[in-house]
Parts: C-alpha cells; structure tokens; sequence
C-alpha cells in the first residue's frame, strides 16, 4: 500500500474489540516510534506501554480509553530533549507527536485501528503511571481492533480543508 493510501485508511477509532494485540505486532508498532526522527536526534520520547486489564484501569482513571485493549503513553523527557538556541524552544513535545504519528501510521500498516488521545488529566497520568517530574506526558495513543465500521478513506475530500487555505508560496499569504 502506498504511503497516501495508508495515511487515508488511518481514523479516528472510538470503539474497540475485546482482543489483544499481538506482541509481534506491538513490537513493530514500538520500532516504527524508536526510528522516528527526533531533533538533533536526542530521542526524548519515553514510552509507557500499558496492555494489562489492570493498567488499562488506571488509564481510564485519567482519560477514556474507548474499550481498547492497549495504549502507550507517549511522553517527553524534557532534560533530554534538544532546545532551540534562538527562542528556547524545547523541542520533545514535537519528537513526541512524530514518534506517535509513526506508531499510529504502522498500527494502521498492521491491520489496527488507533486513536491519538490529548484530552487526559496530566497530574492523574504522572501519579497513576509514576512519572518523574522531568517527564511530560504528551498524549496517548489507544490501539486495538475497530469495532463497527470503519471511516471511509474518501472522507478526507469533504472533511479536510483544500490545500490552496493552507498552503503559501515564498511568504504567508501568497498564493501560486
């Protein structure tokens, strides 16, 4: 499958079967985040996989987690991660977001369904899970088998905006 098939076929899943994940599964979702780039390639990211009925209770503790039988809470160590020498700009929530957007593009290469999570209570995910202050948890992405329907690939030609509202040329505003 080609890379735009594969990004179209990704949505948003909200409902998942009572199934597990196969580890060799998870171990390629886990090796696509660890080859993901990272500025000054400083690898930030640490990632809590939590794949236990009793874990997976503690997520929900601090964020829905739609029935699915694995998550991994993507975080940023933030005295790890390269700084912006211009601004200050501390860069690990970004190397976070490109490592979850490459586990999330290789669950959907494996046949999985996803759902990339912000809305969590961060203080809950630091005591619940143990992380030290260093650590931010970024997001969490859910993953399992969809159940229902899944979204058309089609649906990106009504539900994304065209590309001449988002796209400049050579300076903001400027059209082709």
């Amino acid at each position: 499958m080609d890379f735009l098939s594969l990004a179209k076929k990704r949505y948003a899943c909200r409902q998942y079967l009572d199934r597990k994940v196969e580890d060799e599964k998870l171990a390629a979702i886990l090796e696509a985040g660890r080859i993901a780039p990272t500025g000054a390639n400083y690898q930030p990211q640490r990632l809590i996989v939590i794949e236990s009925k009793e874990g997976m209770e503690r997520l929900a503790r601090c964020t829905r987690d739609f029935g699915a039988p694995l998550a991994i809470i993507v975080c940023a160590d933030t005295s790890a991660a390269w700084t912006r020498k211009y601004d200050g700009k501390m860069i690990g929530d970004i190397d976070a977001s490109i490592v979850t957007d490459h586990m999330m593009l290789e669950a959907t290469a494996q046949g999985l369904d996803t759902l990339w999570v912000c809305m969590f209570k961060p203080e809950a995910v630091r005591a619940e899970f143990g992380l030290p202050d260093e650590v931010v948890p970024v997001n969490i992405l859910i993953i399992g088998y969809g159940a229902g329907e899944a979204a058309s690939p089609e649906r990106h030609d009504t539900t994304r905006k065209p590309l001449s509202e988002t796209v400049f040329y050579e300076s903001y505003g400027k059209k082709r």
